[in-house]
């Protein structure tokens, strides 16, 4: 990389009069729509077709959602959160209408915080396989990428069969969930969760051991637990470098105390341990689904507080019988 006071030397000029500015040109490279993977801009210095300079600039993926959030009703800003990320939107969903239920001080039924944590660690998992996913193939495992996408095909069928969606959701409510199981949905998780755990299985023999895909992320981007937590890591980024946080050990919120997983830690912090964390924070995840299937209560989806919720239409047009 060029020296950028010596290369700002030349695009100005040279001090002795002589002008060697035509020599450099300056190119703009993105920033492009974050499914492109350009959240970044480069202003990139180039003499000739060589690239002697460049000046990267992050922080293009704000699209003014607090802006949005202030000129509407509350209850109008779920489905906001659907578009903070496309591929896990019910997380965001789930955390919002938490947020708001902490405030009003009421909790969801526990029916619902079951489903809640069911359709999250879905989410979670479908959000893991699109990462893992783009990252093999963008260093050549494409049959990785078409395996891992086909399981997240099966998981986002899931995701509209409960909520009707695949991306946009706007499932949650304040004081429980917008719909119920539907009929036959926990024999259609677990056979979805049958052929996710056998594509984890071909995956994890194609690509885990591969000595080509280990070269190319061994030692690769490492981070040690100290600068993971000055640079203000969470997730999968911070457990890979060592620290086994995870919020829903740490801090639980809604039934995950009641529910039994492992927290998945990495010991360098290369893309070789955040590949692997996350890998198994997938096996983890089918874990707390399958046992919060089992556990899944009886009882009511929503709260029957009336004023975190509208009636019924057949309690609204309908006639009583009292």
């Amino acid at each position: 990389m060029t020296d950028m006071s010596a290369l700002q030397s030349r695009i100005e000029g040279d001090s002795s009069g002589e002008d060697f500015s035509a020599s450099i040109m300056s190119i703009e490279i993105g920033p492009a729509h974050p499914a492109m993977h350009g959240i970044v801009r480069f202003t990139t210095h180039l003499d000739g077709e060589l690239i002697v300079g460049m000046d990267p600039e992050i922080g293009y993926l704000h699209r003014g959602f607090e802006k949005e959030s202030e000129n509407s009703k509350w209850i109008q800003v779920i489905p906001y959160t659907d578009r903070l990320n496309y591929v896990s939107p019910l997380l965001n969903n789930i955390g919002y209408s938490m947020a708001v239920e902490k405030l009003y001080g009421i909790e969801a039924p526990r029916r619902a915080e079951f489903t809640r944590v069911i359709m999250g660690e879905i989410s979670r998992i479908t959000d893991h396989l699109t990462c893992l996913g783009a990252v093999a193939m963008e260093i050549g495992a494409f049959t990785f990428f078409l395996w891992f996408i086909k399981a997240r095909e099966y998981l986002w069928e899931l995701v509209e069969e409960m909520t009707g969606a695949r991306l946009t959701t706007n499932w949650t409510r304040f004081g429980g969930n917008a719909s119920d199981l539907p009929d036959g949905f926990l024999n259609d998780l677990a056979d979805r969760l049958v052929k996710l755990k056998e594509i984890m299985r071909e995956c994890d023999k194609l690509l885990t051991r591969n000595k080509i895909f280990i070269d190319r992320v061994k030692d690769v981007g490492s981070f040690s637990k100290e600068d993971a937590l000055s640079f203000g890591f969470t997730g999968p980024l911070l457990r890979a470098s060592g620290i086994p946080y995870d919020v829903r050990r740490a801090d639980p919120y809604s039934v995950y105390d009641e529910l039994d997983f492992e927290i998945p830690v990495g010991s360098v912090g290369d893309c070789f341990d955040r590949f692997l964390v996350r890998m198994e924070e997938i096996r983890q995840s089918i874990l707390i689904i399958e046992q919060a299937a089992d556990k899944m209560p009886e009882g009511p989806y929503m709260t029957d507080e009336r004023m975190m919720h509208y009636p019924d239409k057949k309690d609204v047009y309908g006639i009583s019988k009292d």
